[in-house]
């Protein structure tokens, strides 16, 4: 499954990160999670390994990533762990 910009944002959310948290955590650059993040260009644009990288992290802390009609309807989503 892949990750889109909304499920990014609404992940660190959860887990009370800023974008710098995420940076810290995952090593990439500011811009790179700027963009990953933006609807405009969204983690689409940027190369699988970043993705990946990004994915795992939040995954790592508890994120778990839905995809649309995968326990909800209406959209992707996420969900923190217990």
């Amino acid at each position: 499954m892949d990750v889109d910009a909304n499920q990014i944002r609404a992940a660190r959310a959860l887990l009370n990160w800023s974008q710098n948290d995420l940076v810290q955590k995952t090593g990439l650059s500011l811009t790179t999670i700027r963009r990953m993040e933006d609807d405009a260009i969204g983690p689409d644009r940027s190369s699988a390994g970043n993705v990946a990288l990004v994915k795992r992290t939040l995954e790592e802390a508890g994120i778990t990533l839905l995809n649309d009609g995968e326990l909800v309807e209406g959209g992707s989503g996420v969900r923190l762990r217990k």
